[in-house]
């Protein structure tokens, strides 16, 4: 690799310097430039090239812990082996620090005595200090004959001498430096000094005195351009893989060449890993630089890319040195090593820089910083910050500023740094009752993340309720905790115990009693078969709907929808659902409010508000995970999969499940798993992947599952597999059970499943039209029976079940029922049906239309098992295409391209408003075409449009 790069001026430069020596015309260059921009690369090519042209190379280096010795520069220059013999004796005598003692004691000695000569701001940055006082007699006659000796050496032979990093020089050498550069003009020698680019003050006054003389020169280097940059990482790696990564790096260099070389060298022993390793390569360079600049950068790495340098300085224990912290920082920036703002460039580097403080110098100063936080009147989340990162909490103040941060954190939806500084607050805290409520607001912290993370909880928790360390409202919470993960008899102890204490003897609020009602009422729908036979409290009216200050209104709203549910009355209750939903952002950081929002998308179903159910569960979704809410996700996500199935599309429900048990793991679900499973095995029991929806059920569950409704929906899933792949023994047996658990809860008349359709079904599959019937009558004379989504159904299965003359009437009706539910999946088996009637009557024509209508729904929804059932009836009735009726008349020449359009789609099955979607037109245009397309042809409703409408779909798209 080449050792320069944009240096070649500066090369030319000091050979010219060296061109007017050897005419005895002496010279001094300072070459200055930032922290690694190549001043010692520089220096060793320029001092090769000299030893070529017979010139003798005397070289010594500056070092900071060399600082205090006197004459310690003089003394390497002196004892250089270059020298000639016959000079090197008496060089080697004049720079003995021996010779500068001073029998006088002048006022100048203590210049010498180490201790007045090199002031350090932030213990060894570099930076000179002021002499103490002038120089003593015996340092001016050492200077003297030390510069008179090297000259007359440098009259026989040229010399190039070089002193790198000046900085770092003692006081009584740069004394002696200062005198030779007066006496070069006449001489064969050549003075090369480099420092850094942005000096301290002190540094500042050397340069300027070594530049007023017109021998002395300036040569400043610069960091790299972006194609220098990019000249020299090519040449370390290789074009190839240089096009790949060399942009990367040279971003974060900064045009540093050592920062850059350190890079190559790091990737090159590493190349199999696909970023750069920044933070070794920046180490690398800071360490260069001296312990001091390293600690400012560690301590700006602690305080935060905007820290101000007072408060830099604070944390470093330099209350004086805001200036110099400032320095180094400008000094860093120049280098490249920081960015134009004076931060680290990358995350990488920040967390390098601490890493390479010692575990307990890492805490301590996190504690500090924290402490200079507080002191300050910094955010809570500041504090908490430094006091998370040290693991440590020691301050009376500090339990209290991790419990602000962490509730700052859940009001943001800051979920993980909730939960990191309640873990640390609950392991410092002193006071028990403080112990049980921060364990509390942790566990609900966790929930929201990975509800098994929360279950390590529930143990302690619930004996923090008995000993009486928690509220009504934490013990509400710990109860709904309980039954997630199947512990319903610890959850009815906590609930028995709370029974007690706000009972008759018990010094309960008539609100907190409310409360306590409310979560039976919740748990008369959610988990009935622990519900059962316990008798909820009545209260006055007047007081069912206070709240006490300390418990969440959203379980007042889950337990009115929760009873809207138990009575069946949800149709009732929609406008209440949408303004909890429409609200239910609002309430993000509550232990109830998902079960809330829940309960409401319930609520939407079981009314036939399928479509705004999956609008709002889409709206729901997106917000949570926004907040990058697990737990949110996973329910939301579900609750969608469950409304997509009810619209008849099974691959969106599929999708929403999966993805559902993804966001969180079936365990991490706990007895809820049987909702996203549930839904998933019927969505794919719909699209014909059986052999899948098979491995689902075999998830193992608990018997708690079916103490819920979780568990009634997976039962209700299990029997619908069953059916599809004809074990109609297994399904039915499974649908009553269905009936059976809800008949036990008190629930039949909630409409939960609909399993007594699914039961008749299976038993006109297993040809009892008998007791299908009767089935079928049951659920025509429930209060619900009227519902689109509830009539429908059972309207097809009664056409099947009844005598061939009534199936007609019943499936034309079921048809609208069909469309107004919005559920395509029934929608195909009905229009299925009803094309068999029309088959049968005869009507081989309308039969047709009826079945490209399924046919073509089902393909849209991936019904395949519904597809491969409606070809084989293609077949019969002997369809040769999808428009074999396109030829026969109906008047549809006389349609407008836009009327043949709207028609086409209607044909297909579209409801007024898809078709608007497709068209991009609106609901009420689509109403006046085809209002139109009835009168031009002589029909009265859609299901009488022709069907060599069909034809026309190619060119509607």
């Amino acid at each position: 690799m080449p050792s320069l790069l944009e240096r070649d001026a500066h090369i030319d430069r000091l050979d010219h310097l060296l061109a007017e020596c050897l005419g005895r015309a002496g010279r001094v260059a300072l070459v200055d430039g930032p922290l690694g921009s190549g001043k010692s690369e520089l220096l060793r090519v320029f001092t090769a090239r000299a030893a070529e042209r017979g010139v003798l190379v005397v070289g010594a280096g500056c070092s900071a812990q060399e600082r205090d010795l006197p004459f310690g520069i003089a003394d390497r220059i002196a004892h250089s082996p270059g020298w000639p013999a016959r000079h090197a004796e008496r060089l080697a005598a004049l720079a003995d620090p021996a010779v500068l003692a001073d029998p006088a004691g002048s006022a100048g000695g203590a210049a010498l005595n180490g201790s007045a000569l090199n002031g350090s701001a932030l213990n060894g940055t570099g930076a000179v200090g002021d002499p103490a006082g002038p120089p003593s007699p015996a340092l001016l006659r050492a200077c003297r004959d030390l510069t008179t000796a090297l000259l007359a050496a440098a009259a026989d032979t040229p010399v190039l001498l070089c002193v790198e990093d000046i900085g770092h020089a003692d006081e009584a050498s740069l004394h002696f430096l200062r005198h030779l550069v007066r006496h070069l003009p006449q001489s064969r020698v050549l003075l090369v000094l480099t420092d850094g680019s942005t000096p301290w003050p002190a540094r500042r006054r050397l340069h300027a005195e070594l530049l007023r003389h017109p021998h002395a020169h300036r040569l400043a280097l610069a960091p790299l351009s972006r194609a220098g940059a990019l000249r020299l990482v090519t040449e370390g790696l290789g074009e190839e893989d240089a096009r790949h990564r060399g942009p990367g790096l040279v971003d974060v260099a900064g045009g540093n060449p050592l920062l850059l070389h350190a890079l190559v060298e790091e990737h090159l022993d590493r190349a199999d890993e696909p970023e750069p390793r920044y933070g070794p390569a920046l180490l690398s360079c800071l360490h260069r630089a001296g312990p001091g600049v390293l600690r400012v950068v560690q301590a700006q790495a602690v305080l935060g890319e905007e820290a101000p340098a007072e408060d830099v300085a604070r944390l470093l224990g330099e209350r004086e040195s805001a200036d110099a912290v400032a320095r180094t920082r400008a000094t860093l920036t120049a280098a490249g090593l920081l960015d134009g703002e004076g931060r680290l460039r990358t995350a990488a580097a920040r967390a390098a820089v601490l890493e390479d403080l010692a575990p307990h110098e890492r805490t301590e100063l996190r504690l500090r910083a924290a402490q200079l936080a507080h002191e300050t009147g910094s955010p809570a989340a500041e504090v908490a910050r430094h006091l998370v990162e040290a693991g440590r909490a020691p301050a009376p103040w500090a339990v209290a500023a991790l419990t602000e941060a962490a509730e700052h954190a859940l009001l943001d939806h800051r979920h993980r740094t909730a939960v990191a500084c309640l873990s640390l607050a609950h392991k410092e805290a002193a006071e028990e009752n403080d112990r049980a409520v921060l364990r509390h607001r942790l566990a609900q912290a966790e929930w929201q993340l990975n509800p098994s993370a929360a279950a390590r909880h529930l143990v302690p928790l619930t004996a923090a309720v008995r000993a009486g360390h928690l509220g009504l409202a934490e013990a509400l919470v710990l109860v709904r905790y309980l039954l997630w993960h199947g512990r319903g008899e610890e959850a009815l102890a906590v609930l028995d115990l709370l029974r007690a204490r706000t009972g008759p003897a018990g010094p309960a609020s008539p609100a907190e009693t409310g409360a306590l009602r409310d979560v039976e009422t919740w748990l008369a729908y959610t988990h009935p078969g622990l519900a059962r036979g316990r008798r909820v409290p009545v209260l006055p009216a007047d007081l069912r709907h206070t709240v006490a200050p300390d418990v969440d209104p959203q379980l007042r709203a889950a337990a009115a929808l929760a009873g809207a549910l138990t009575r069946g009355r949800a149709t009732e209750t929609v406008d209440h659902a949408q303004q909890v939903l429409h609200d239910a952002h609002l309430h993000g950081r509550t232990a109830w409010a998902e079960e809330a929002a829940l309960l409401a998308l319930r609520v939407l179903l079981q009314a036939g508000r399928a479509d705004t159910a999956a609008v709002w569960s889409q709206r729901l979704l997106g917000t949570a995970a926004r907040r990058e809410a697990p737990t949110a996700t996973a329910l939301y996500s579900a609750a969608h999969a469950e409304a997509a199935l009810r619209l008849g599309e099974p691959t969106t429900a599929a999708e929403h499940s999966r993805a559902a048990l993804t966001h969180l793991s079936p365990t991490s679900w706990g007895i809820a798993v049987g909702l996203p499973l549930g839904t998933l095995v019927i969505a794919e029991s719909r699209t014909g992947e059986h052999r899948s929806a098979a491995k689902h059920l075999t998830h193992a569950v608990g018997e708690a599952m079916f103490q819920s409704l979780y568990g009634l929906h997976y039962l209700f899933a299990r029997g619908e597999h069953y059916q599809a792949t004809r074990h109609g023994h297994a399904a039915l047996a499974d649908f009553l059970s269905c009936g059976e658990l809800l008949r036990t809860w008190g629930l039949d008349g909630a409409g939960v499943v609909p399993w007594r359709t699914q039961a008749a079904d299976a038993w006109l599959r297993l040809d009892n039209r008998d007791r299908a019937w009767r089935l079928i009558h049951e659920q025509l004379s429930r209060a619900d029976a009227d519902l689109p989504h509830n009539r429908g159904p059972a309207l097809r299965l009664l056409a099947a079940a009844g005598p061939a003359g009534r199936r007609g009437p019943l499936l034309t009706e079921a048809v609208d029922l069909t469309e107004a539910s919005g559920d395509r999946y029934e929608q195909v088996r009905v229009l299925t049906d009803l094309s068999r009637v029309h088959q049968g009557s005869g009507n081989r024509r309308r039969a047709r239309l009826l079945l490209r209508q399924a046919l073509h729904v089902a393909n849209m929804c991936a019904l395949q098992p519904l597809v491969q059932e409606l070809l084989s009836v293609s077949a019969d009735l002997g369809e040769s295409g999808p428009a074999a009726d396109a030829r026969e008349p109906g008047g549809v020449d006389a349609l407008t391209e836009s009327e043949r359009r709207v028609a086409s789609l209607a044909v297909l099955g579209y409801t007024n408003r898809e078709i608007a979607g497709r068209l991009y037109v609106t609901a009420s245009t689509v109403e006046q075409h085809l209002t139109r397309v009835y009168r031009k042809l002589g029909v009265r409703r859609r299901k009488d449009l022709p069907a060599d409408l069909w034809a026309n779909l190619r060119k509607t798209g």
